[in-house]
């Protein structure tokens, strides 16, 4: 059986972490779907990419006003795609009773802290896009969470990004748990709402490990037996917490009126160290009611020698004790969970900005020579 076929037995949902105008056009969409593949992600890393490395969004770029702002511009060129790749994952949607099929759009990250501007902003593409099967990323920041959970009080689908510590899941659940509670009390429909808390994976290695290789004296032994082990550590406690959470009378409550679980998600799969096996975190994570966004590349490298098995339940206990010798080591795993989620804020800002510079550049090229100067500087 077709390894991606077989973690769907699992229990556990197999998204891509890709978008661009090729895919969604030249029919690969629609063969990765056949083989087992269940929604798709995006971000503005992905979408600059796409932009600066292909001509494929020329034309719809060439034909902007000159008076329309690039981001404008960028905000259309998402829309387009994101609606189109809701359009092609719809028999998913429908087949899977909406536990998937879902293609996620992001908000801007210079709104990541600014509560009412991420309402407006996952308001505006909501609407825009008008399909069922969308959900709109807004970063797990603290300023956000009032945001996120105003959004799914609309019922608007939701993707909290950036998660990297159990103590801000567990307040992402309690903004899902209040909205849906507040659409019940006025007599909403919950049963199509849709949510993932999406946990990046590799990124809380690569800065871990950086902290264990600079130990000195006896404590370094000890640091080495941990490299690599940490954020696998830390989605294994996330998700007895989702256990815990999932199984409360709480939520039992909101179950007998159609409510689906907020599933966690786990992103950022692909190891940043070349030391460990490409399916490193994606064998290591699979686990019931889960998300696993990955990479074409480790798409197609999992369909060919992926090995499925539940080992995100097992050996909880030993998970707690590793990231218990963090502290024992002089290593604050709330702070470091703090500095990546404000580096990955400043990620997604760069490439955003990066993305309005490709379709300035290729505004200007495109233009007359009398009318380039008229044309809306890169601008947010």
């Amino acid at each position: 059986m077709n390894p991606i076929r077989r973690l769907e037995e699992l229990e556990q949902s197999i998204w891509l972490d890709h978008i661009d105008r090729k895919l969604l056009t030249s029919g690969a969409l629609d063969r990765l779907v056949g083989q087992g593949l269940r929604g798709l992600t995006s971000n503005p890393t992905i979408f600059q990419k796409a932009i600066a490395g292909s001509s494929d969004y020329d034309e719809l770029i060439r034909s902007a006003s000159s008076s329309e702002r690039s981001a404008s511009v960028l905000e259309r060129l998402m829309v387009r795609d994101l609606t189109l790749a809701c359009d092609r994952l719809r028999p998913v949607y429908e087949a899977s009773g909406g536990r998937d099929g879902f293609a996620s759009i992001e908000v801007s990250p210079g709104v990541a802290d600014d509560c009412a501007a991420s309402v407006e902003q996952a308001l505006r593409l909501w609407t825009l896009v008008q399909r069922p099967n969308l959900m709109v990323k807004i970063p797990g920041t603290r300023a956000a969470l009032p945001a996120i959970e105003s959004c799914l009080a609309h019922g608007i689908n939701i993707n909290i990004t950036l998660l990297f510590s159990v103590a801000r899941y567990r307040e992402v659940i309690e903004a899902y748990l209040r909205a849906l509670e507040a659409r019940v009390e006025r007599n909403d429909p919950v049963e199509r709402i849709a949510s993932v808390a999406s946990f990046f994976v590799s990124r809380v290695d690569a800065k871990i490990d950086k902290a264990l290789d600079a130990l000195e004296g006896t404590r370094r032994a000890e640091g080495r037996e941990l490299r690599g082990a940490i954020a696998i550590a830390n989605a294994k406690l996330a998700y007895e917490e989702y256990e815990r959470m999932y199984g409360s009378e709480r939520w039992a409550r909101l179950a007998a009126r159609g409510a689906h679980p907020q599933r966690l998600l786990w992103a950022s799969t692909s190891p940043k160290d070349p030391a460990y096996p490409e399916l490193y975190y994606v064998e290591a994570l699979v686990g019931p009611e889960t998300v696993d966004t990955v990479t074409p590349d480790l798409f197609r490298a999992y369909v060919e020698r992926g090995d499925p098995a539940l080992r995100l339940i097992a050996d909880r206990e030993r998970a707690r004790s590793q990231v218990a010798s963090l502290a024992r080591l002089g290593i604050d795993f709330g702070w470091v969970a703090e500095e990546l989620e404000e580096e990955g804020i400043a990620s997604f800002a760069a490439s955003y900005d990066k993305a309005l510079a490709s379709i300035a550049d290729k505004r200007r090229a495109s233009a007359p020579e009398t009318g380039r100067q008229a044309l809306a500087p890169p601008s947010r």
